[in-house]
């Protein structure tokens, strides 16, 4: 049985001020935000955290006050297991339960300096790159700007009470899983406060940063077997800790109104542009993950663990790193990126993480744009090949297709056209046509273009074979 260790927080948690408030507290923000601020913590400083949901989560946010806002992140692989306790958090925020008014003046106080987000892509509420303002939720905040639902209606009434209270800016800092998060950020809040108020928009134009971020660890959701290596390790089944690999990564673009945490005493990376790290990751590690999610489940396999023990996908999945992402990125300085694939591989069969299939497959129609269809049409742009890349789209398409026909669920924020697309159309080239074109997920120059189409209705015929070690290999040579 491997050892435990154990790490306190060491720094006087009387002392902390409500200077960040997050949006979104979720399990991601809990082991990976909260672990930089808490190392951050013990070399000095006051960066307290007010957790807030907006919607769901207030049972969670009701128990982590119940623990005092104490609760454990569990780093464990096949390796080592470390029970690092978190204190970073001084209070808790949920407009059902505490009021949106209450919210709304958390932001207007004038210890905060900093808004950070993990509200996933739907969360702005952009559609096409622009603020959706045929979104209800969206169209509701305008008309009754005071009492917002969504997080960006919450933000600009937020930083409106700010400016009238006459106090200075602060940034708002996306840290969501998004390729220039910040510039999405920034849009989003942009655009909703020019509908509200012109004044208001200059006023956040002038004073409002939105530092860009590339956020990196595997966090799966819980389990019975997660719970059960959290009694173990800290001597009770407690649903505020989580579980998470040792790994860490946080590149953060320098650019805070109001200062921030020396998050880089906890070994983040501040840098001037995040642009090479974000597609470094979104390419070669989260298009891996959604290449390994599609296929795997289509294999049978539950988690990318399970993966990693197929040697055809595991094969497959890191020549699609190195031979079909690697060769689309922009250089990256000290970053060998033939060692990152064998670190990622690595990371990808630690068999503590139980990280499922199914989970990575969701929301895959706002995923596969950024992760697998943007490198496929920078290699088509160049006149060259890349078969795995088809073959991870037309594993979406296929696994689309069975999981409907199956009738299991589909969390995505398409699901209803997809649905209707499977009933449809009859299984075949009909259905990769009428999926292909789907403007939200292809581009028309893509969906028109027989270079891309070809390749893909032929790599789903092959898994419409059922055997996907074939489609694999036969891709492969």
């Amino acid at each position: 049985m491997q050892s435990i260790d154990h790490i306190a927080f060491s720094y006087d948690r009387a002392a902390l001020r409500p200077r960040i408030l997050h949006i979104g507290f979720g399990a991601f923000a809990r082991a990976h935000q909260l672990v930089y601020l808490n190392e951050a913590l013990a070399k000095g400083g006051d960066w307290g955290v007010v957790a807030c949901r907006l919607n769901s989560g207030q049972a969670e946010l009701d128990a982590l006050d119940a623990a005092d806002h104490l609760y454990h992140v569990i780093e464990a692989d096949d390796h080592c297991i470390t029970a690092r306790q978190i204190g970073a958090v001084c209070a808790t925020l949920h407009p059902k339960r505490d009021g949106t008014d209450r919210l709304l003046a958390q932001i207007a106080q004038s210890d905060l300096a900093i808004i950070s987000l993990t509200i996933t892509e739907k969360g702005y509420t952009l559609r096409d790159g622009h603020l959706d303002l045929q979104h209800p939720g969206v169209a509701a905040d305008l008309a009754a700007p005071e009492a917002p639902s969504t997080a960006i209606g919450v933000i600009v009434a937020g930083l409106a009470q700010r400016r009238a209270a006459g106090l200075g800016g602060l940034a708002i800092m996306s840290c969501d899983n998004l390729p220039h998060n910040g510039e999405m950020a920034r849009r989003a809040v942009m655009e909703f406060a020019r509908q509200r108020d012109r004044g208001l928009a200059n006023w956040i134009d002038s004073k409002v940063t939105f530092p860009s971020t590339m956020i990196d660890r595997i966090v799966p959701a819980l389990d019975s077997d997660a719970l059960d290596l959290i009694e173990r390790a800290t001597g009770k089944r407690d649903e505020n800790s989580i579980v998470a690999e040792p790994f860490r990564q946080w590149v953060i673009e320098d650019s805070f109104a109001a200062g921030r945490p020396a998050w880089e005493e906890a070994g983040a990376q501040i840098v001037p542009d995040v642009g090479p790290y974000e597609d470094m990751k979104l390419r070669m590690l989260n298009g891996a993950h959604s290449f390994l999610a599609c296929l795997g489940t289509l294999s049978g396999h539950r988690t990318i663990a399970d993966c990693m023990n197929d040697a055809g996908l595991k094969r497959a999945a890191r020549r699609l790193m190195i031979g079909e992402q690697a060769p689309t990125l922009r250089p990256v300085a000290g970053i060998d990126l033939s060692g990152y694939a064998d670190d990622l591989i690595a990371r990808f069969g630690n068999s503590r993480l139980h990280h499922q299939t199914r989970q990575i497959a969701t929301d895959s129609s706002a995923k596969l744009p950024q992760r697998l269809i943007a490198p496929a049409a920078q290699h088509l742009a160049a006149d060259e090949d890349c078969p795995l890349t088809f073959l991870g789209i037309a594993a979406w398409l296929r696994y689309v297709r069975v999981t409907v026909e199956a009738g299991d669920l589909l969390p995505d924020p398409l699901e209803r056209e997809l649905r209707q697309i499977v009933q449809d159309r009859a299984d075949g080239p009909e259905f990769v046509a009428a999926m292909l074109a789907l403007s939200q997920v292809f581009p028309a120059e893509l969906a028109n273009d027989p270079r891309f189409t070809r390749p893909v209705v032929a790599a789903y015929a092959l898994l419409s074979l059922g055997n996907i070690n074939t489609a694999i290999t036969q891709t492969c040579e």
